[in-house]
């Protein structure tokens, strides 16, 4: 019996086995078939072909998705999220990290303006055996059954609090997450999640998601390419052009550097005046983190802006999976003493 961690994010699902992590855009399509299956080039990444049967329907998950479905399926709505994304995110995720055959326990979170509605259904989505077919880059089908016999939900920002509190043994490392008042400023795809931990405990007053994930921007970067070039750029196309700082549209390379300094930066400017009037009677705040996939991108623009410590961020790590790593530790940490007892 293992423990995943699992971040199922409007923009990337990522997760987690102590071991090894995987990391995929939140998009499916419809499956078909592909004529010529090789790769031309260099050694495929496992998260580049993501093809399962669920439920008697085939799908392309993540940039396979992307890159071959006709219809590809990818949204901001939270209740469709849900319903529509949640269990086809999280199987295909366990299907490459589960141990076959062994039952698996989950730990997941929810935005904290969505823990209390969702948290249930999230849960019951999980919980239990999830007969699967997954499909190699050669077309050839395995059977997966994944059993998940135990699922845990936190709310979203308290991952990255306990990946900064808990050793990769589950054992407290760094006491100031303990002893002391911590902020957290998760910054996703579409939200943003500030809460605080005061000595561990989670403060209603400090708490609130509100829609500024980093989203918000990417929709003013599109908003500014349908202006220049006349088409409509898909939010999760702009990852990589983002990222390199440029984008080519037709034939034509366009610069984004303005464009995203502009956007990143108007962005910034609005989640620091949020966090400013939701902690304005926690002065007593000892430590700030940003955290998220969007906090990394965003973390040079927000923290001037930001009154007080803030941790720095490490340059090294993949700040997407701080919640992810922080959700295995605390599974570890809550059920480590029993699957160890389990083993012996």
């Amino acid at each position: 019996m293992a423990v995943v961690g699992i971040d199922i994010g409007f923009g990337f699902t990522k997760a987690f086995n102590g071991r090894d992590a995987i990391t995929f855009k939140s998009i499916f399509g419809e499956a078909r078939d592909i004529q010529y299956r090789e790769q031309m080039l260099g050694a495929a990444r496992p998260e580049d072909h993501l093809h399962i049967e669920l439920g008697g329907n085939a799908y392309f998950i993540g940039e396979l998705a992307e890159r071959q479905s006709n219809v590809r399926s990818f949204t901001l709505d939270q209740d469709q999220f849900i319903t529509g994304f949640a269990r086809i995110m999280a199987i295909t995720a366990l299907t490459r990290l589960a141990e076959r055959g062994a039952p698996v326990r989950v730990v997941t979170g929810l935005p904290i303006s969505y823990y209390r509605r969702h948290r249930d259904e999230v849960a019951r989505l999980l919980t239990g055996k999830h007969e699967a077919v997954v499909f190699d880059p050669a077309g050839n089908r395995t059977e997966c059954a994944i059993t998940v016999s135990h699922v845990r939900v936190i709310p979203q920002p308290f991952g990255s609090l306990f990946n900064h509190m808990l050793s990769d043994l589950a054992e407290v490392t760094d006491k100031r997450f303990v002893q002391g008042k911590i902020g957290i400023i998760d910054v996703g795809f579409r939200t943003c999640d500030c809460t605080i931990a005061d000595r561990t405990r989670y403060s209603e007053r400090g708490s609130q998601t509100t829609d500024s994930g980093i989203a918000k921007a990417y929709t003013a970067i599109a908003s500014k390419l349908k202006e220049l070039t006349g088409v409509n750029v898909e939010l999760y196309r702009l990852y990589d052009a983002v990222a390199r700082g440029a984008i080519k549209v037709r034939g034509k390379t366009i610069d984004l550097k303005t464009m995203v300094d502009e956007a990143f930066g108007k962005l910034a400017s609005s989640i620091a005046s949020e966090v400013e009037r939701l902690w304005v009677d926690d002065w007593d705040i000892d430590l700030m983190v940003i955290t998220g996939g969007g906090g990394t991108v965003l973390a040079p623009y927000l923290k001037p802006q930001l009154s007080g410590e803030v941790l720095a961020l490490d340059a090294t790590a993949d700040a997407r999976l701080n919640n992810v790593r922080g959700y295995w530790k605390y599974g570890m940490n809550v059920w480590g003493k029993e699957l160890r007892a389990a083993k012996s």
